[in-house]
């Protein structure tokens, strides 16, 4: 999204002030890697996941990446019975007119298709297309759950994602691209914000906002690359997505998985 940037002190590893550290962004990949292969160990557990009505989910990559980094998510929403899309867009190169344009019709067709509101998750970046849509088109959205998004950024500094995204500026739709005060405005329909105090891309501070009764924010222990695959984050998905339509429900994980939720195991019944 178009940057508005304030000004920040550094930190004392040379990082600007709530970044994540250089540590945590470095070992990015292989704290990915150990998420996706804790799967098969825990696929017992998974398989019983709430399930909710079977309602139409889209699943939005982040930047840089394209359908296949959601992959394992959508597959396992569809063992859920959920309806599922991934966007189809290719690449998620930034706001293009192709994906501004194509995301509107794709959410239409979907939500007429199903006959009802559609669900929809977003990865970093495509957690902040899964608001913008929420905003200007409530009536076809039922939730939104983003997973890592920097929507309350508010220095792009924030991110170490933000520099290949200057770098694909020239692509990008020109005078249709919201900047950071109006994207962490909020939105009017129930949201969850996973975010991770592990994330080694963007600041976990820039992923949540205040609670409401239509907002929560959910913090899980994954790196950012490991969103889409860890466990803790998928039972979370499969909890939002089966709470009913215009319900509220506070997310409360089985006993035997609290400690998978920072704060959570602390709380009373």
């Amino acid at each position: 999204m178009a940057h508005a940037v304030r000004e920040t002190r550094p930190a004392g590893d040379g990082t600007p002030a709530g970044s994540p550290s250089l540590g945590l962004l470095l070992t990015e990949p292989a704290r990915g890697l150990a998420d996706l292969v804790t799967l098969p160990l825990v696929a017992p557990w998974l398989s019983i996941a709430p399930r909710g009505d079977g309602h139409g989910v889209l699943v939005l990559p982040g930047l840089l990446a394209s359908d296949s980094s959601t992959t394992v998510l959508r597959r396992f929403l569809r063992l859920l019975g959920y309806q599922v899309r991934g966007w189809a867009l290719g690449r998620n190169n930034g706001p293009t007119d192709h994906v501004l344009d194509g995301l509107p019709v794709m959410l239409a067709d979907f939500a007429g298709q199903t006959g009802r509101p559609v669900s929809l998750v977003g990865w970093s970046l495509g957690g902040i297309y899964a608001r913008e849509m929420a905003r200007q088109h409530a009536e076809q959205v039922r939730q939104v759950i983003t997973l890592g998004s920097p929507f309350a950024m508010t220095d792009i500094r924030q991110s170490y994602a933000d520099r290949a995204y200057r770098r694909r500026a020239s692509t990008h739709a020109s005078g249709r691209v919201p900047d950071l005060k109006q994207i962490s405005q909020p939105i009017t329909v129930p949201s969850t914000a996973v975010y991770s105090r592990r994330d080694g891309i963007v600041s976990w501070q820039a992923c949540i906002e205040p609670e409401t009764e239509l907002h929560t924010n959910v913090e899980v222990r994954c790196a950012h690359l490991g969103f889409g695959v860890d466990p803790a984050t998928l039972w979370l998905i499969a909890d939002r997505l089966a709470v009913p339509p215009g319900e509220r429900r506070e997310f409360r994980p089985p006993t035997a998985l609290r400690p998978l939720y920072p704060g959570r195991d602390a709380r009373p019944e």
